[in-house]
């Protein structure tokens, strides 16, 4: 498939909202317009970032393609496991211990991208509507089990699951279908509604969005299932909203959206420590556009060339950029010599 600007684009935006979004939480308790504009990040964020990885699945099922996905999403799970419990124990932060199937913290979306996928194998074969009918229909029923929790990131897996295969069904025209201008109007009054639903609500447990706890624990052990298919529509709209007015030109920030992997597993190196040193305060407008600010600055020094050098055997076993780099550096060298 031919590289298309906008998906780099969306994936770009998308993983600097995640930074961000991690970046303001320690501070939503305190602001109502924090935690407003919290909750509504977190009601499309990770949706639209899962449905645009289930777009670019292939899901082709041998053994080549599982052992591929393996070394591609489970080493680097394991490899960051490793890392994560020490530098929580270095900074000094509870829970450090490592614990193999108990995700440290974003680490869950790796081992949950390697279910999905597998999922897919299986979910292909159905047609789409029915298909997507089961996996919500298990997205649905896991909230009534309290032993589908965090452990191997079980219950994001299945709750997140039909917006991966969403994204696998969708094609790129009907995803550019909804960036028609009626379209764009109707997602425009879609975000404020929701904007607006959270502020005046009643307190609302983010529970509910992050997808990792059951009916019982999130205080619903009854109609829990109402509460979660409300979420579902209520992502899906923001999903399509956000989507539908992100930029399609490419720039020259766009290639950055290829290397989302990086920010993804390495941010948490900068929002641990921030939170564990409680080295910034908000109180102000001014001091959110700072810490927005700051996170576009992390997206994009952990995209970069020189980082991805040095992080890339952990993430794709591979030292191609580093290679390269002393390849270049080796051959002006020689040309220096035999000019001198």
């Amino acid at each position: 498939m031919e590289r298309n600007a906008y998906f780099d684009n969306a994936k770009l935006i998308l993983i600097f909202l995640v930074v961000f979004g991690h970046v303001i939480q320690p501070f939503t308790d305190d602001a109502a317009g924090l935690n407003t504009l919290y909750l509504w990040i977190y009601t499309f964020h990770m949706p639209a970032f899962i449905f645009l990885a289930g777009f670019f699945a292939k899901g082709s099922g041998n053994i080549r393609y599982i052992k591929k996905l393996a070394q591609k999403l489970l080493i680097p799970y394991l490899i960051f496991q490793v890392i994560y419990t020490g530098y929580y124990f270095l900074i000094g932060k509870e829970g450090w211990q490592l614990d193999m199937f108990y995700p440290h913290w974003a680490l869950w979306f790796l081992f949950s991208l390697f279910s999905w996928h597998i999922l897919l194998i299986l979910f292909k074969k159905m047609p789409a509507v029915m298909g997507l009918s089961i996996s919500v229909g298990i997205g649905l029923i896991v909230g009534y089990f309290g032993e589908v929790g965090h452990t191997f990131s079980l219950s994001r897996t299945f709750v997140f699951f039909p917006f991966f295969l969403m994204g696998y069904w969708i094609t790129q025209n009907q995803v550019m279908f909804l960036k028609q201008i009626q379209l764009k109007a109707a997602a425009v009054v879609v975000m404020l509604v929701v904007a607006a639903g959270i502020y005046f609500a009643p307190e609302f447990n983010t529970g509910w969005l992050l997808a990792s706890k059951s009916y019982s624990t999130l205080g619903l052990p009854d109609y829990g299932i109402i509460a979660r298919l409300s979420v579902y529509v209520t992502s899906a709209l923001m999903a399509a909203s956000i989507l539908a007015w992100l930029p399609s030109k490419r720039s020259k920030l766009t290639a950055r959206g290829t290397q989302t992997l990086y920010v993804y597993l390495l941010h948490g190196f900068f929002v641990q420590f921030f939170r564990e040193t409680d080295m910034f305060t908000v109180n102000s407008v001014i001091d959110v556009l700072g810490l927005a600010v700051m996170s576009a600055l992390i997206v994009l020094v952990l995209s970069s060339r020189p980082v991805r050098g040095v992080w890339q055997p952990f993430i794709e076993g591979k030292m191609s950029i580093l290679k390269a780099r002393f390849s270049s550096h080796s051959r002006k060298k020689y040309e220096r010599d035999l000019s001198a």
